[in-house]
């Protein structure tokens, strides 16, 4: 059991919603996650995650403490709250 990640800061801009944590997922190169990708490593894991939480996610960047999810039709309180959720929780049960 691990512990929770702290989500620093969220923003919105368009379909985007970028959040800042204080922990890092990558190196210094950026991975891209989609849902039919299988993927590996800590990236894939959490688009997987970020994915089971809203289905309406189709596209997650993961560069060091940022990750950056596409969600079309955009983003409300409950969408957001969904996926921040999995993230804090990502490695909590890894």
């Amino acid at each position: 059991m691990g512990q929770a990640v702290v989500i620093k800061n969220t923003v919105t801009l368009g379909d985007m919603l970028l959040i800042d944590t204080d922990r890092s997922f990558t190196g210094q190169d950026g991975h891209v996650v989609i849902p039919d990708s299988l993927g590996r490593g800590v990236p894939a894991r959490l688009g997987q995650k970020v994915f089971a939480a809203d289905e309406s996610v189709d596209y997650a960047h993961v560069l060091q403490n940022q990750v950056s999810l596409r969600r079309r039709g955009g983003w409300d309180e409950a969408s957001i709250a969904r996926v921040t959720g999995a993230v804090e929780d990502f490695l909590l049960f890894y």
